[in-house]
């Protein structure tokens, strides 16, 4: 259930936007993620998901998401939900989306995403960032503008989650050490490309298969870096469909050996689950370090 006044809240906007009286009929709880409540909203007027959270604890984290959303839809390359509205009541910040249908996959859906991904990473920047810091799940997401992905990859991605999980007691000095000595050989590991407009948090979870069978983004974590990022990411807790990546690669082919550079890009999301979720991330992030 929202909160009593979450859900007065949301009654008021939803009716303001509307110009007709719209009270909530039906909730239901939409699982799959681990950081905000979740809900499918049906009234008279339509269905709508919401999602809301503490607004002390993570301040300006849907207006932040709502700007990523905005930035993926004006890219047109992949669906993303509508942004309806944002709000706070109480204690709670609130962001209301246009509500998706699901549905299954299609013939040709893997090599559809693919390709489509590769069109959204098409979109690139002068400088690797953003013009403001976000959200990666509950961590604040460092996006100063940097020229060259290395240094970008180093001072704003790894060194901020060494800096927490090192606090936290996740790891220690010693294995700092082993992530200082891979710094000085990353020239050497990744290839130079032009900064790409990224999703930044694609894994299985980040995407909907709508009512059509086509591919729709969610919770996105969006800068602009390298698009090995993306695709590593992919792969992090089992992979797409393997037409998904012969798709990207006749689309715009990556560079020779993206497959062993997969655990390189994946140093950064396996940090933030080591600083969200701690145990055995930890141990899997030094086997990569080592192998290194």
């Amino acid at each position: 259930m929202l909160p009593p006044g979450l859900k007065k809240s949301v009654e008021t906007h939803l009716t303001s936007l509307k110009e007709a009286t719209v009270e909530i009929e039906e909730l239901k709880p939409v699982g799959g993620g681990c950081i905000n409540e979740a809900y499918s909203l049906k009234t008279r007027q339509g269905k709508f998901f919401i999602k809301y959270n503490s607004s002390v604890a993570y301040p300006g984290m849907f207006e932040k998401e709502a700007a990523g959303l905005k930035i993926l839809s004006d890219a047109t390359a992949l669906m993303v939900p509508e942004v309806i509205g944002l709000g706070e009541s109480g204690e709670y910040s609130y962001l209301l989306l246009q509500h998706i249908e699901s549905g299954t996959t299609v013939r040709n859906f893997w090599a559809h995403f693919g390709t489509k991904l590769a069109e959204l990473h098409s979109n690139t920047s002068e400088f690797f960032g953003l013009d403001h810091d976000n959200y990666i799940g509950s961590l604040v997401q460092h996006n100063k503008h940097y020229p060259d992905f290395i240094g970008f990859f180093i001072e704003q991605r790894i060194e901020p989650q060494l800096r927490e999980a090192r606090n936290k007691g996740a790891l220690e000095q010693r294995d700092i050490r082993c992530f200082n000595s891979l710094f000085k050989i990353l020239q050497n590991i990744i290839p130079v490309e032009k900064p790409a407009l990224l999703h930044g948090d694609l894994w299985s979870g980040n995407f909907m298969v709508t009512a059509e069978g086509l591919p729709c983004l969610i919770d996105p974590a969006v800068y602009y870096g390298h698009r090995e990022s993306d695709i590593a990411m992919t792969k992090l807790f089992g992979g797409f469909n393997p037409e998904f990546y012969e798709a990207v690669n006749e689309a715009w082919p990556l560079e020779k050996g993206w497959q062993k550079r997969i655990d390189i890009f994946n140093l950064y999301p396996l940090l933030v689950h080591v600083n969200l979720f701690g145990g055995g991330y930890a141990r899997q992030l030094m086997q990569i370090i080592r192998q290194f």
